[in-house]
């Protein structure tokens, strides 16, 4: 497949920077990648990826270590912050400025929002953004698209219903802009006070289709995708208002009998008791080849960025 953009050295802060061809080009990579997801490959063989996460990550961080590795390449990096020099007061840009040199690319969490961002701008190496603060979390994004396009054979033509804490999700900010950029409806479903951030709204609502309400049950027989996403306790500033909201939605395997037989249901993990674990048995249940594809995916990223695809 010849390239439709040049995505060597290229920083992934925001999936708003990418077009909807260069979002293809990555989900066509990833596919490429799934038989090597067994094999391996030494294409990356040489390359060092750093991973700086200043906040927890079970997922994004074992995704990307994996995928650097199954690529030949290797992975360093800290999980917390204690016991390094961010202890001592060290800050983003210095630590970026330092870790740069031993590494031939970042991968960045971190608690604030715009620290992808200007991590991006310091380092000489390419930047890729594993979650800032509540803003977003582009990879997430991507291997979610990949999901869907992997389970229901294309994304165009949908209707997709996010449903949980669209104020405080990043995963969900970045899956809803980059759903934008297809031929879909967006059924976005929340409590009143966890509804979707206000810029991210406006941006969407401009380029699809899309309907806000507090009613899972209502909207579910017409869902092609249920993406269902945790309260995000760590980001309420009031525990007094994360317990009005916290269980709003629980889905379980009787409330699926209702609906579609080809409905699919996808959750970033972790979960807490938004998904019944008799969910897990069912046909619709996809979370969990969800956190295999994020393997996929960010193998064809990482052999994208460093030029070996």
């Amino acid at each position: 497949m010849p390239p439709t953009s040049n995505f060597v050295g290229r920083d992934v802060v925001s999936v708003r920077d990418l077009s909807r061809s260069e979002i293809d080009q990555i989900l066509d990579m990833a596919q490429v990648m799934e038989p090597l997801a067994k094999t391996g490959s030494d294409m990356l063989h040489g390359k060092i990826m750093a991973t700086l996460f200043y906040e927890p990550s079970t997922r994004t961080k074992l995704s990307f270590e994996t995928a650097m590795t199954r690529l030949g390449g290797t992975a360093l990096g800290f999980a917390e912050t204690k016991g390094t020099s961010v202890e001592k007061g060290e800050n983003l840009a210095d630590t970026v400025r330092v870790v740069e040199n031993y590494a031939d690319l970042l991968v960045v969490r971190h608690p604030l929002e715009g620290a992808a961002r200007m991590a991006a701008e310091f380092s000489r190496v390419p930047v890729i953004n594993a979650g800032s603060g509540a803003e977003e979390h582009p990879t997430q994004a991507l291997l979610d698209l990949y999901t869907i396009k992997k389970e229901l054979g294309a994304i165009d033509g949908i209707t997709i219903g996010l449903i949980g804490d669209l104020r405080y999700g990043r995963t969900v900010h970045s899956l809803a802009y980059a759903l934008a950029k297809y031929k879909v409806r967006l059924v976005l479903i929340s409590p009143e006070i966890l509804k979707m951030r206000k810029e991210v709204l406006e941006e969407v609502s401009k380029k699809i289709d899309v309907e806000e309400t507090t009613s899972l049950q209502q909207h579910l027989k017409e869902l092609d995708v249920i993406d269902m996403t945790r309260v995000q306790k760590e980001r309420f500033g009031d525990l007094a208002e994360y317990e009005k909201v916290k269980g709003s939605y629980r889905l379980t395997s009787d409330e699926l009998a209702r609906a579609k037989k080809s409905s699919i249901v996808m959750h970033p993990l972790p979960r807490m008791d938004e998904i019944d674990s008799s969910v897990d048995s069912t046909s619709h249940a996809k979370y969990f080849p969800q956190v295999g594809n994020g393997v996929v995916l960010r193998m064809g990223l990482l052999g994208l960025i460093f030029g070996a695809l």
